[in-house]
């Protein structure tokens, strides 16, 4: 090409990227196969709570570009929440070296590489090293405890009703043996109580949902709900002038998606119900990345789908971006991809018609361009390469670009053990939060109600097939129930991890 064709390239990718306040770089714009560092691509910082995507098939760098965005958010004094699926998101913590394919790299843009860590938060949902983050069922509240139990329509109405007997008779719905026990009073001495004030309730439903729970603690979901509840409060520190990264450990739960998908909801509800209105600001308050993030929407009903489509539109206005991350766009609903300012598109692979489909698909998502033909670029650009285009200071999104990307300058790989404990050693909230509380709620209050022991008895029922009325009367339970309680399933997604048929308006405890 012309050097007269290259320089009008420059100044296209410059007037596209040019900032007049703090920013984000991110690499340098390839033209014809060949990174021209002087096409600088950065984006201004006070734009990364539009949101954003950053996809690609497995292999392509996409983990990487994670892990350098959010550490230059971090050393930008922006907190930051990573869902570390694989387990290699840890070296964020630890500087990084200067390997020969990083030397290469940062010779291409012009760039010097300069090792460093970011202060990081060990998080886990389980009881692997770090920061336990839990939550009470209360909290959860019907919906999204239905959800993580992979109830039905007729079981979830169940678990309304028995949320709704708890909130009007003062029983603290903390832990699973909480509502353990409360099914069992509602198979039993409380049947006739809760049937004439809610709504029938068939044995064979309380059993489904008791099996389903022995499910869910079999699977280690007993860790997560309890006491003391986590605050998202907690995930807009700073250390030193610095955001702390928060990484959310969850190699573990590969076989557990909807406990992972479910608490991403609740704590996105609950950051959009508990954070002030912030308007524009020079940059954002926390931006979560959210890895694997079908997971989320697979299997969600539409309504869920709908008040997450809203809380994804208005929390940009509380200063928190969303990034999702995954493999190919069509995992996203195309009404949430629209609320996204920020692409970063890695190679797509094209095995067969249906990937090639989705390549044309993908390609859609992105402006034309006189340098770049998107569909061909999507199944050539290599390791460490990706499309991008963002939104400049004025809203207006910026030109396609083919990026050659920075590396990050902290380790790319995994911390030993030994490395994350001595992460774990360093927090000043580990201690508080992995203390073990369990105060009185609705198991000892039930207990002594029926006047038992304390040790669970099964639900048991004179039938063990479905009621043909069940469903019916459960409709009409629902509509009363929506009359008593006034809220909406809206609602309860906006107060978040409060619940709407949980503990009503209570605030939760806190032990600190």
């Amino acid at each position: 090409m012309a050097q007269k064709d290259q320089s009008e390239f420059i100044s296209h990718i410059l007037a596209g990227y040019n900032n007049s306040g703090a920013s984000v770089y991110l690499g340098s714009a390839l033209l014809d196969g060949r990174v021209i560092p002087e096409a600088r691509v950065a984006l201004p910082l006070r734009s990364f709570n539009r949101h954003g995507l950053i996809a690609g098939a497995t292999g392509t760098g996409k983990t990487v570009t994670l892990q350098m965005v959010a550490h230059k958010l971090s050393h930008s004094g922006v907190p930051v929440l990573v869902m570390d699926i694989k387990g290699d998101l840890s070296g964020i913590a630890a500087a990084g070296a200067l390997t020969a394919t990083i030397k290469e790299r940062t010779g291409l843009l012009g760039t010097t590489y300069a090792p460093s860590a970011c202060p990081t938060e060990f998080l886990t949902l389980t009881g692997k090293p770090g920061t336990r983050l839990r939550a009470t069922v209360s909290e959860f509240g019907p919906v999204l405890f239905s959800r993580v139990l992979s109830l039905n329509e007729t079981q979830s109405g169940i678990v309304s009703i028995l949320f709704k007997y708890a909130d009007d008779n003062g029983l603290p719905l903390l832990d699973l043996k909480d509502f353990r026990q409360l099914l069992v009073f509602a198979g039993g001495q409380g049947k006739k109580e809760i049937q004439a004030g809610y709504g029938n309730i068939t044995p064979a439903s309380l059993s489904t949902i008791q099996r389903k729970i022995v499910e869910l603690e079999s699977q280690g979901g007993d860790l997560f709900f309890g006491e003391r509840s986590f605050d998202v409060k907690d995930l807009l520190r700073k250390e030193n002038g610095m955001g702390i990264v928060s990484v959310l450990r969850l190699h573990d739960m590969q076989d557990r998606p909807q406990l992972f998908s479910t608490f991403m909801l609740s704590l996105l509800a609950e950051l959009y119900q508990s954070l002030p209105e912030r308007g524009d600001a020079d940059k954002p308050l926390l931006c979560l990345f959210i890895d694997e993030a079908h997971l989320i929407f697979n299997d969600a009903p539409k309504e869920l789908l709908r008040q997450v489509e809203t809380i994804v539109k208005l929390i940009r206005s509380k200063g928190v971006g969303l990034f999702f991350v995954t493999q190919n766009p069509s995992d996203i609903p195309a009404e949430i991809l629209a609320q996204l300012g920020l692409k970063v598109q890695h190679a797509l692979r094209a095995f067969t018609e249906k990937d090639r489909r989705s390549i044309r698909k993908a390609a859609e998502n992105y402006p034309s361009s006189p340098y770049y033909d998107p569909a061909q670029l999507l199944t050539s650009l290599a390791i460490g390469e990706a499309l991008v285009t963002g939104l400049n200071e004025k809203g207006i999104p910026t030109p396609l670009a083919a990026v050659a990307l920075e590396p990050p300058p902290s380790r790319i790989g995994t911390l030993s053990p030994d490395e994350i404990r001595a992460v774990c050693d360093r927090s000043t909230i580990i201690a508080s939060y992995n203390e073990e509380i369990d105060r009185e709620s609705a198991f000892e209050m039930l207990s002594a109600k029926m006047n038992v022991s304390t040790e669970n008895k099964p639900v048991t029922g004179e039938k063990t097939g479905r009621s043909r009325a069940e469903p019916s009367v459960l409709r009409k339970a629902g509509e009363s129930l929506a009359r008593q309680a006034g809220r909406t399933l809206a609602q309860e997604l906006t107060r978040g991890l409060l619940g709407v048929l949980g503990l009503g308006g209570r605030r939760r405890s806190r032990f600190r």
